[in-house]
C-alpha cells in the first residue's frame, strides 16, 4: 500500500511548492507504474501520454468544482 504525507498547503497556495511536493511524492509511484509497464512490452511515451491525459481528464472533471 502506498503512503502519501500531504500536510498544509503551502502558504498562498503558492503553485511551485505545490507542484514539487506533489512531484517528490507521486513521481516514484508514476516511475514504478512506467517501468511496470515497459518491462511488459509497452511503450514508455505512449503510457506517458495516457498518464498525462489522465491528469489532464481528471482536472477537466474536477474544473467545474474549483
Amino acid at each position: 500500500m502506498v503512503k502519501f504525507n500531504f500536510g498544509e498547503p503551502p502558504a498562498d497556495e503558492a503553485a511551485a511548492d505545490i507542484s514539487t511536493e506533489c512531484q517528490r511524492q507521486l513521481r516514484p509511484l508514476v516511475d514504478e507504474i512506467i517501468q511496470a509497464a515497459v518491462a511488459a512490452g509497452w511503450n514508455q511515451k505512449d503510457v506517458l501520454l495516457a498518464l498525462a491525459d489522465l491528469a489532464w481528464d481528471l482536472y477537466e472533471d474536477r474544473r467545474g468544482d474549483l
